[in-house]
């Protein structure tokens, strides 16, 4: 699930707390969908869930994320960003790739099953506190 473009000079120079991704984080509702089709043609609401950074552990996490996201580009440059980075929320290509130099922060699967709340089976690893 994509939450934010990734603006190289933002990421920067904003701490997690200034940041484009703790601003979207803060108070979000996830309409989940059922896929029927690449044709998509209508969607189906499966459910609607709020979701906020009120859990200590995720919250830590996520900031994690973003200055490890942070640290690379200071160090390597927007290049060295891969998808393999990052445990809740990953830097990845935004839209199909295939040469694209444009990158979002994307929520991992068992974050996004988290943020979605009862009813999904993917356990959240999160560190004890």
């Amino acid at each position: 699930m994509a939450i934010a473009m990734i603006d190289p000079v933002e990421v920067v120079s904003k701490e997690f707390e200034e940041s484009h991704l703790f601003n979207k984080l803060q108070k979000i509702v996830v309409v989940a969908r059922v896929f029927e089709s690449q044709a998509d043609d209508r969607s189906l609401v499966h459910s609607v869930a709020s979701f906020d950074l009120d859990n200590p552990g995720i919250y830590d996490q996520v900031k994690a994320d973003y200055n490890l996201v942070r640290e690379t580009i200071r160090t390597q440059g927007f290049s060295g960003l891969s998808g393999r980075m990052g445990k809740l929320v990953q830097p990845r290509t935004k839209g199909q790739g295939h040469g694209s130099t444009s990158r979002a922060f994307y929520a991992r699967i068992g974050f996004v099953t988290h943020i979605l709340g009862e009813g999904y089976s993917i356990a959240l690893a999160i560190p004890s506190q």
